[in-house]
């Protein structure tokens, strides 16, 4: 396929639909970098949480230090956590979103270091809660792993990126995605599409495509999304 404006090409498909059916959180877009507003669609991203997440992690090695309660201590206190405690709005516009963003936050095994685990579990959540009609999940390369007794400890870690680990998360955080998508009420009339950002690799699912076949033809990735639409 042809790479060219390809995140764009996304990015307009998400506005377009949204545009059409005007519902809330019907439309989505999680990020593992940043995102901009984006009218009638409701988004989330790794970077945009970062104070929060700073604030998570120093609330968490806290109370694991010796005498901060440990384990059972932190799971009550994530549990009960409000996002009001990390710095994120209260107001009644921002509620959803930043409930939604404190669960994730709380609930999911790594999603407060790793910008791939926190889009994946996103997608999850997204999909299992809101059930929406548009979802654009966008996998970016995470830093190398730091053991989480390292984390908890405060060692001091030079973030290295890892691409080859953030390929390998990005592809099964795509096939995990489209699992929970089978899980939905009508999927077998949903589409789905798994690109590798730049390149020149895509995998296309849904009801107008043939199933077991690869294509070698040049095709830009607005053609092949206007296909399973069809």
């Amino acid at each position: 396929m042809k790479p060219e404006d390809g995140l764009a090409t996304l990015r307009a498909k998400l506005s377009e639909r949204a545009h059409k059916y005007p519902q809330p959180f019907a439309h989505w877009h999680i990020d593992g970098s940043t995102i901009g507003d984006q009218p009638g669609i409701a988004s989330i991203c790794f970077d945009g949480l970062n104070n929060v997440r700073f604030a998570l992690v120093d609330k968490m090695r806290r109370v694991m230090q010796p005498g901060g309660g440990g384990p059972e201590t932190l799971r009550t206190i994530l549990a009960e956590m409000r996002p009001e405690d990390v710095g994120l709005s209260a107001t009644p516009s921002d509620a959803v979103l930043n409930r939604f963003a404190i669960s994730v936050l709380t609930e999911g095994s790594g999603t407060q270091v790793f910008s791939t685990t926190f889009v994946q579990w996103s997608a999850r959540e997204v999909l299992r809660r809101a059930q929406p009609l548009t979802l654009l999940a966008r996998f970016t390369p995470r830093l190398k792993e730091q053991s989480i007794k390292d984390l908890l400890a405060g060692t001091p870690h030079q973030p290295m990126p890892d691409p080859a680990g953030s390929l390998i998360d990005a592809d099964m955080g795509a096939f995990y995605t489209w699992i929970n998508l089978q899980r939905l009420s009508g999927s077998e009339k949903s589409s789905f599409i798994a690109w590798f950002e730049t390149h020149r690799q895509a995998v296309a699912v849904g009801p107008t495509m043939k199933p077991s076949t690869t294509s070698s033809q040049e095709t830009a990735l607005g053609d092949i999304i206007g296909r399973l639409e069809a």
